[in-house]
């Protein structure tokens, strides 16, 4: 049996262990089972390059709490097992600590054609290994493994999982953090949700392996020390992990999608502009901003009511004086070519209808004023009595706001951990303490889905788990304040965000609070030099998110790009430019749900063995293409950035760069250095006021000479779901160096209404052709109706 011993340590909890004794492996019908005096620990192979670990205290039975987050059971393969000779050549070699003859007992290695492991029979440490036999990541010491009863719930545990890293990598992913750091060697990550801070348990190497904490738990990842990585999570049924190998990173993103659920296609509408602020206050500002943006010329797709339009919050009734006919407000904007999102929350209004017919049922979460939505019965009356009507009534997309979830309003206070010390329906708070926004978001989607087909589900939520791109689902970096210093962090978050398997992200376009001291915390004026600045700069890099978003209070109740005075015309440039790379964004948006691509790519991705990369912050591919570098610097007007391996191409002037070097770039106000890496082809479409405006029309390719390169061009009806039924269709598009010659493929399937024909013009890159956001004139023009066309410079 498993002796109990009492342990200040964990401040009046029991720790339990035994002294270290020899572990016993055994084959089983599906993988290993590693027996020790502490633990047993099933080990499953998924795969050649994925491994399923799951560790128990000894004789505890399993806890049958669920985790669906992981959508994709466990095929094993059965390993190959072989014993190490008990020779001198140090393969037998254990941890420090182990002792007397234990410590000479050979290890055993199973593997399934890659990854292998490595395990002790003396102490019951596993190492992983990669094919070329470079070790990884191991678990180290004679105790790696340590559970502790949970001090949250009783029934629960608290487990520690103790590895030695390989001392010379980068870390990275693990949510989204508002530390500014964007390589997480030798520092700690809490994952509990809070406002501006997202908990997603899955982490990634440059030594090319990840791994996913199978856990919704409150967690830590404390590297704080170079040899040791402890991971611990406060109420769990013991230890439960995969760990994969790339060892490149996308490869790596895809096991995690794999698991817990591929991202699908957004809407083509939800790739343009967002327009949003806290808030507009009746129908009268809502149209008015969208009136402000469109006799700017300032293309937009979406406008988005906040909160505060209800008269109870929880129910779908309208406040009547400022909002006195809903569907012809919305028939207006529809016929302004805008889409509309509005803002619901999981907490209810004590005073609302829905919070009465919840709470007698029983089907809130104790002792606050969120429905639970882990159960069925209260996500049904949620839908029905809120998201339903209000998607039948015309709105095309959800926020989700408040999330993680907050407690209480009005403040951000009560956000962090709010459920682990209360029961859901699924189970105890503790083990589901991150797990909220998954509940919560697919409760949207799911019934959505079951509800319509015309339209795809489009939903912003403030928080985030594992498995939550596989429900329609975007999120931002919340409540985050006005300032530089602050601007600058959110570009790490984003990218650790991508690096957690989570391809759709962005950011309060200037930011949300002024001063978050104040009561209640007020908003800048836009017509303030200083942020004028903030604002553009912020909105030179909110150009290249997966998602392009603009938010926050504002003190004169003016957001529209006409309200920053004489930063219109660069706001406009931008914004024009976004809507020109709508068929490049399109087409990478189809790559993210098709084969687990990442929009929005930090620079580990492409050079993880490139040292110079591994701690660069502020700036990341967009796509396959482009380089981009914000400015995250008041007053700033040059930069210093890296260019990594490659050779690149000033996307201002068409100057040809080596890379492999730090250079000082230039950056006027009206621009933010921009780089195009060679073999590149680039679709640029029209300028166009909204993104369904003639999506098939004239589009520029630019060709980035000095390499081969290939780009796939994707074509749909926009919305609805064909797609998912192969009403879509792609354009392979090849750059061969050698040879000088742009092939464009052979259109690959048809639908109702693929376009029969299409213009392409055909622009090859030099100095002053083909640069900036409008190329001019030039180039071939190509009359393309389906077959092959080859063009040559």
């Amino acid at each position: 049996m498993v002796r109990t011993i009492a342990s200040g340590a964990a401040l009046g909890t029991a720790l339990i262990f035994a002294a270290p004794a020899a572990a016993q492996l055994s084959e089983t019908a599906d993988g290993l089972e590693l027996q020790t005096a502490t633990d047993t620990v099933a080990i499953r192979f998924c795969g050649p390059n994925l491994v399923h670990v799951v560790a128990r205290p000894k004789d505890r039975a399993e806890s049958g709490l669920a985790r669906p987050w992981v959508r994709k059971p466990c095929a094993a393969v059965k390993p190959r097992v072989s014993r190490a000779e008990a020779s001198g050549d140090g393969a037998g070699a254990q941890a420090p600590g182990a002792a007397g003859a234990a410590a000479a007992a050979p290890p055993v290695f199973a593997e399934a054609g890659g990854v292998k492991l490595q395990i002790s029979e003396a102490n019951g440490n596993i190492v992983f290994i990669a094919p070329d036999g470079t070790k990884l990541l191991g678990e180290v010491g004679n105790d790696p493994r340590q559970y502790r009863t949970a001090a949250a719930e009783p029934g629960l545990l608290d487990v520690e999982l103790l590895f030695h890293p390989i001392l010379r990598q980068g870390i990275y992913g693990l949510g989204q953090h508002q530390s500014g750091l964007m390589n997480y060697q030798g520092s700690v990550v809490e994952l509990a949700q809070s406002n501006t801070d997202i908990a997603i348990p899955f982490m990634v190497s440059t030594a090319g392996y990840g791994l996913f904490w199978n856990s919704a738990a409150a967690s830590r990842f404390d590297n704080r020390f170079p040899t040791e990585l402890k991971i611990s999570a406060e109420g769990s049924d013991g230890i439960d992990y995969y760990f994969a190998y790339g060892p490149d990173m996308d490869r790596l993103v895809g096991t995690y999608r794999d698991l817990t659920g591929q991202a699908p296609l957004f809407p083509r509408w939800a790739y343009g502009l967002f327009q949003s602020m806290d808030h507009y206050a009746d129908a009268k500002q809502l149209e008015g901003a969208v009136a402000l943006n469109r006799d700017a010329g300032a293309p937009m797709d979406v406008i988005v009511q906040d909160w505060r339009w209800w008269q109870r919050m929880g129910d779908k009734d309208f406040k009547t004086a400022e909002y006195p006919d809903v569907p012809a407000m919305l028939k207006r904007l529809a016929d302004r070519n805008v889409h509309t999102m509005i803002s619901i929350w999981p907490l209810l209004s004590t005073s609302s209808r829905q919070y009465a017919e919840t709470r007698a049922a029983g089907q809130l979460v104790p002792g606050t004023q969120l429905y639970d939505p882990t159960s069925k019965q209260a996500a049904d009356r949620y839908w029905q009595s809120l998201a339903g009507p209000l998607l039948e009534q015309g709105w095309d997309a959800f926020w989700l706001d408040g999330s993680e979830p907050e407690l209480h309003l009005p403040t951000m206070a009560r956000t962090d951990r709010t459920i682990q010390q209360r029961r859901l329906a699924i189970g105890p708070g503790a083990f589901y303490s991150n797990y909220f926004p998954f509940a919560h978001t697919a409760n949207v989607h799911d019934r959505w889905r079951q509800t319509r087909d015309d339209k795809r589900v489009f939903i912003l939520s403030r928080s985030s788990f594992a498995g939550v791109q596989a429900h329609g689902a975007a999120s931002w970096s919340g409540d985050i304040a006005n300032a530089f210093p602050t601007f600058e962090k959110q570009i790490a978050g984003g990218l650790n965000f991508a690096l957690s398997g989570m391809p759709y992200w962005t950011t309060d376009i200037g930011g949300y609070y002024l001063g978050v001291l104040d009561s209640p915390p007020k908003g800048p004026d836009t017509r303030a030099p200083a942020f004028q600045e903030l604002y553009t700069r912020w909105f030179q890099y909110g150009v290249f998110n997966p998602l392009f978003r603009t938010h926050g209070k504002r003190s004169n109740g003016e957001n529209g790009i006409a309200s920053y005075g004489p930063m219109q015309p660069t706001l406009l440039a931008f914004d024009r430019l976004r809507y020109r790379l709508l068929p490049y964004i399109y087409s990478l948006a189809w790559q993210v749900t098709a084969a687990d691509g990442t929009i929005m790519r930090p620079l580990v991705m492409d050079w993880r063995t490139d040292e110079n990369v591994w701690n660069i912050a502020d700036q990341f591919l967009f796509g396959p293409a482009m380089l981009v570098n914000p400015i995250t610097k008041e007053g700033a007007r040059t930069r210093t950035l890296y260019l990594p391996k490659a050779g690149w191409t000033d996307f201002w002037t068409g100057e040809r760069l080596s890379g492999s070097r730090w250079i000082n770039a230039d950056a006027p106000i009206e621009r933010i250095p921009l780089y195009v890496r060679d073999g590149s082809i680039l679709p640029l479409g029209a300028a166009v006021e909204h993104a369904g405006q003639d999506p098939f029309g004239p589009t520029e390719l630019r060709v980035y000479r000095g390499a081969d390169g290939a780009f796939t061009l994707y074509e749909d009806a926009g919305d609805g779901m064909g797609y998912t039924r192969g009403e879509r269709s792609t354009v392979p598009i090849r750059w061969d160096e050698a040879a000088a010659t742009l092939t464009i493929g052979a259109r690959q399937g048809l639908w109702k209404g693929s376009p029969k024909r299409r213009d392409f013009r055909v622009i090859f890159v030099t100095p002053g052709q083909g640069v900036g956001i409008d190329a001019g004139s030039g180039g071939q023009m190509v009359d393309y109706r389906g077959a092959q066309i080859v063009v040559k410079p």
